[in-house]
């Protein structure tokens, strides 16, 4: 009797709580929209997760980027990350793999709690530890370089690594990382991510699949990221063609939304940096204006 008491009481706690979350979130989106919907406001990020929870579990827009559509005004005044999650959740393999998380840009609740991810087997690899862990479903979490990663050829039926390469060699220092660069100008590019897509091409089996997004445009070094150009993009596709078959995808921020283009409608895109503000127009971007998307599967 007692134990059904404090099951009920604390399943009570449990829905105030949440309750008064989703009333914190609310207000903080309010204020996002009486702040006009200016990038990084108050509520832009409340905001933005609510908009990505409603995308990813929507199959109209799941099935409409398989066909390189996007609705009007598709995350309009949002960060990449609102195209980028998805098209990799469109693109991902249906059922249970073996799945790679390069980078940890998959650790939320939200989105490991997505049916078309939360049965995957599923590795979490990056640098260090995050404040949030999900050991009850299982995850495996690794830490370490992505230019030496610790598994096996052939281990993995799935690769997702999103927004991650263009920080490789970069200064990470923001993200509490204590990883020097080896670039001594902010104009020098570097070319240490082709190790890491060795690493993942290596991990890969035959007839699997790795999603791989990053910033497109111009080349540009912005301290802890650098953007990708059309030179870099050609490194990364002559890897893969060794040993696979690959399709770009590319995305381009518009003041109204963003939407899927070609490559050359890119080539000159600008990112804009939150923390320096260089970049800032008035197309309120939030942050970079293209993004190439790589869909590549193993046939070696």
């Amino acid at each position: 009797m007692i134990k059904k008491l404090f099951k009920k009481a604390y399943n009570y706690y449990l829905k105030y709580e949440d309750r008064k979350v989703k009333e914190l979130q609310n207000n903080s989106k309010l204020k996002f929209f009486k702040n006009g919907q200016i990038p990084w406001s108050e509520g832009y990020n409340n905001y933005k997760e609510e908009s990505i929870k409603n995308n990813i579990s929507n199959v109209t827009i799941l099935e409409e980027f398989t066909k390189k559509k996007v609705p009007t005004n598709y995350g309009y005044r949002l960060d990449e990350r609102i195209v980028e999650y998805p098209w990799i959740l469109a693109n991902l393999k249906k059922g249970k793999t073996i799945f790679l998380d390069a980078g940890s840009t998959f650790n939320f609740g939200y989105l490991l709690n997505n049916e078309l991810i939360q049965n995957k087997e599923k590795f979490i690899y990056t640098f260090y530890p995050e404040d949030k862990s999900y050991n009850h479903k299982r995850i495996s979490y690794v830490y370490g370089d992505l230019r030496d990663l610790p598994f096996r050829d052939n281990f993995f039926e799935e690769i997702v690594c999103q927004s991650t390469i263009e920080h490789i060699d970069m200064d990470n220092s923001m993200y509490g990382y204590d990883l020097k660069s080896t670039l001594e100008l902010v104009s020098n590019k570097s070319y240490e991510y082709v190790k890491v897509i060795k690493e993942l091409l290596r991990v890969l089996k035959s007839d699997g699949q790795l999603l791989l997004t990053f910033p497109y445009g111009k080349f540009e070094n912005h301290g802890f990221f650098q953007q990708f150009d059309d030179e870099m993009v050609a490194i990364i596709t002559d890897l893969m063609k060794n040993s696979g078959k690959y399709e770009l995808f590319f995305f381009k921020y518009l003041p109204d939304g963003w939407i899927f283009a070609n490559q050359e409608e890119c080539n000159d895109s600008e990112s804009f940096n939150p923390h320096t503000q260089i970049g800032k127009k008035d197309d309120f971007a939030a942050h970079s204006r293209a993004i190439c998307c790589v869909k590549f599967i193993q046939t070696t």
